[in-house]
């Protein structure tokens, strides 16, 4: 089987490891290695969930490597937070040791390797602020070439946001408004890009009923390790399945249907990070988007990737 080679660009929420759980099932997935950034985390916290997840899910070794990138708009303190508690999960510290390389080159960089090393073209899986991609577009601008496609979680088309901070409209998605100009950037390239908007997440919200449903399956490691995860949050917070669905939609296309169209960045001022679509020939990117969400057919995928994992008897435990 051909496998197609993934790098992990994310910012280390619980939707995030949610998602890499679900790459890192995929039979025909080969994940080349992630960048963390500090936006919806603390990277400390997030570099060790990821680094434990590897050496728990991963039959092969996988590098990390920290983003230097930083925000012109920071995430809440309060959500950041969530790596600290993932972190101190049982399911992740039974092994009480972490191997999977850290390395010392800033994910960018990190990121520039991995293509020029692959001999093939790679796919992106971008979770988090764009940041940096666009970097390494810069630092590199022949690296391009050697990017088949990007998914990338991000975006509003309705002109409702998710943003409620001083001084913005809140039309536009916390991803893009962490570097409105990362966005921009990454648009002028010629990487094929399809994005997860909110209207397409927000068709797939989190509800306790499915973690009741993913409780009661609990031998599963998998769906153990996930069901850990969202009981942080289940009755705090209302929670979609953000970057679970961008996972989702590399496993199985029928999941969503999509629709192309021609969209900009706003970089600055009340509506920084909002991304408008625009008509042909106004100076947009053409992009792909998620459209109509089929949640059922999600959770349906989701349940039966998570269990093919393993038991808790399979693995010994």
């Amino acid at each position: 089987m051909k496998k197609r080679k993934y790098y992990i660009s994310h910012d280390g929420s619980i939707d995030d490891f949610i998602g890499i759980l679900a790459l890192l099932l995929m039979e025909d997935v080969e994940l080349l290695g992630m960048g963390v950034i500090n936006a919806d985390c603390y990277t400390e916290a997030a570099i060790s969930v990821s680094r434990k997840m590897i050496d728990r899910f991963c039959p092969y070794s996988m590098e990390v490597s920290e983003s230097t990138a930083r925000p012109v708009n920071q995430f809440t303190e309060a959500w950041r937070r969530f790596a600290y508690m993932l972190d101190a999960l049982p399911i992740l510290n039974e092994r009480g040791r972490i191997d999977a390389p850290l390395v010392e080159e800033p994910a960018h960089l990190h990121l520039i390797r991995k293509v020029r090393e692959s001999g093939e073209k790679i796919n992106i899986y971008a979770v988090g602020p764009l940041t940096d991609i666009a970097t390494a577009l810069d630092t590199d601008p022949g690296m391009e070439d050697g990017i088949e496609s990007m998914i990338w979680m991000g975006g509003s088309f309705t002109g409702n946001g998710n943003i409620n901070e001083p001084n913005h409209d809140g039309s536009a998605e916390w991803n893009a408004f962490w570097d409105p100009l990362a966005v921009e950037r990454v648009l002028q390239s010629k990487i094929p890009i399809t994005m997860v908007p909110l209207h397409a997440t927000n068709q797939c919200r989190w509800h306790k009923s499915m973690g009741d449903i993913w409780a009661r399956m609990r031998n599963y490691v998998a769906l153990d390790f996930v069901g850990q995860c969202y009981s942080i949050i289940s009755q705090l917070y209302e929670y979609f399945f953000w970057d679970t669905l961008t996972a989702a939609f590399i496993g199985n296309t029928s999941i969503s249907t999509t629709r192309e169209l021609y969209c900009s960045a706003v970089t600055r001022g009340i509506s920084a990070g909002r991304i408008d679509e625009v008509q042909e020939g106004q100076g947009g990117r053409k992009v792909r988007i998620l459209d109509k969400v089929d949640k059922e057919a999600v959770f349906t995928y989701l349940t039966e990737l998570f269990k093919s994992a393993g038991t808790y008897s399979k693995h010994g435990n």
